[in-house]
Parts: structure tokens; sequence; C-alpha cells
């Protein structure tokens, strides 16, 4: 068993496509299913069934799937500790952000990084709260950055900077021009907002509980994954929203939106790693270029 059969078993696992691992692995497609082969035959064992014209692992590629992740996992940290040797003058980070801090604290901090360190490579990925912790506790991603709350024992959180969860409506709706309005107010309107598991959700429906408002009673219209988009139809809509001040400053300055006064909570940034991951000198750096 090699490195690069659990490679590939790993690809094809997540794909359940040949076709698609190899292409994401840049072998060909009889590379891709000759490792899959080798594997199968050499253990006597079938870790995929052909359903249909798809593939689905069968019991035992389940069991086998996380062993194989853990392995690569490793041999991963290995190379880092050899990175590390080289005294920073290569090797690799992952990150991944939540959408707010992803989109709007990150890039001039990873630009800065980049112009430091040109010899590390940066990969990051924007997703949901959720699915960063996640990522960075499956060891998908060495460090997060989210701005909701996460519950996971095995990740340490620590507080970094952070925003101001604001309520904005777009200029045709009937709240423009009211200086404050009313909790109950809250609930005659619709309105957009982040998909459930977002940092930015969550800490809307708990602000609102805190103003005698259920969740539940909100008429939420439309769900949209990215902040853009909500600013976007909020802008040409008659909704509210509830987002980040990072998200609708520029909006709110040219008058394509108006901010309404209730009391939204301000929020921090959390950085997340796994307590038991080696800390590589590349993710010291980070950090220390962080000021984290």
């Amino acid at each position: 068993m090699t490195l690069e059969q659990l490679r590939i078993f790993i690809a094809v696992a997540e794909k359940q496509h040949v076709t698609q691992a190899a292409g994401e692995l840049n072998l060909t497609q009889s590379a891709t299913s000759a490792a899959i082969a080798a594997l199968e035959a050499r253990y006597g064992i079938k870790l995929f069934d052909r359903v249909g014209r798809g593939i689905v692992l069968t019991q035992t590629g389940r069991d086998f799937l996380g062993e194989a992740r853990a392995v690569i996992a490793r041999a991963k940290a290995a190379a880092e500790v050899l990175n590390d040797l080289a005294g920073l003058k290569r090797g690799s980070l992952m990150l991944a952000a939540s959408q707010t801090v992803g989109n709007y604290w990150l890039p001039p901090r990873i630009q800065a990084f980049q112009a430091a360190h040109p010899g590390i490579d940066l990969q990051v990925t924007i997703a949901n709260t959720e699915q960063v912790a996640q990522a960075v506790h499956q060891g998908h991603a060495d460090v997060g950055f989210v701005e909701g709350d996460i519950d996971d024992p095995v990740l340490s959180a620590r507080k970094i900077d952070g925003d101001q969860l604001v309520v904005v409506v777009g200029m045709r709706h009937p709240w423009v021009g009211q200086s404050r309005i009313a909790p109950k107010s809250l609930a005659a309107t619709g309105w957009v907002l982040r998909e459930k598991g977002s940092g930015t959700r969550s800490m809307f429906e708990a602000a609102v509980r805190k103003l005698g408002v259920k969740p539940a009673d909100l008429k939420v219209v439309l769900e949209l994954p990215s902040n853009e988009a909500i600013r976007a139809a909020v802008e040409a809509g008659d909704c509210a929203t509830a987002i980040s001040n990072l998200v609708v400053d520029h909006s709110l300055a040219a008058g394509r939106l108006h901010r309404v006064r209730i009391e939204m909570p301000r929020r921090p940034f959390l950085f997340l790693r796994h307590k038991e991951r080696y800390q590589s000198h590349a993710e010291q750096a980070l950090l220390k270029a962080f000021r984290i």
C-alpha cells in the first residue's frame, strides 16, 4: 500500500466518480482505476460497488476511509516538519474561513503575509462557520477563521478582532426614515437571511430572542449562501436583512441601503485550530503576522 494509492482512494471516495477524481489528481482514468484495483486485489476486499452508472463505497470502503485519511494527515504532518527545517523557505498552509471573515478581514492580511513569506503557499476555502469548524476538526484545514460560536472540545478558539451585526433595508422599505423600530416590528416584514449554520444567522437569531421575538415568527422569504447576494437582493427589494457592517458599509455610504436603529450585538471573530495537531513554523509565522 502506498500513499499515492491512499490519496487516489480518498479522492474517488469523496467524488464517488473515477473520472472526476482522476481529473482532480491530474491522472488518467486508467491509472486511477488501476490503483483502486490494486488495493482491492492486494487485500482481497471490495471498496466500491457499481450502482447504475456511478459507484458507491461498500461498508468495507467506508470503514477504511477514516483510516486512509488519518494516514495521509500524518504524512502531511511529517512533510511539514521537513518544510520547517528549510527555515520557511517553502511550505504550505490550508486556511478555512467563514464568509464575512474570508471576504473582508482575511484578504489584506494574506497579501501582507505572502509578501513577507513568498515561499509559503496559502490555500483558502470559504464556507460557513459549521463547515469551517468541521474542516479544522477533520484536518482538511490547518486553521480556521469564523464569526460564529463553535462547540467542539477538540478545537481551540481564540478571539480576534470582530464586527458589528446591523439590520438594513432597501430604500423602498417602509422603515426608511424611521429613527427606531420596536422589536415586535421585526416579525412584520420579510427577511433575506444567510442559511442555517452560518455564524451571521445564528447570532441574529440569538439577538432577536433577547429582544423577545421568536426566530420562527420571522417571515424568512429567501435564504442565500452569499453575503453579496443578500446585499444585492435587499438593495433591489423591500425586505430586511441582518448582516455584518463590513459587508454593507459601502452601500450605506452610497445611499443604497438604510440602517435600522435596533440593538444588535458586536461579535468577535474566532481563530480555530486543532488542539492536538502539530503547529508548524509556517503557522506560527502566520499568527505572528496576523497578531494573533
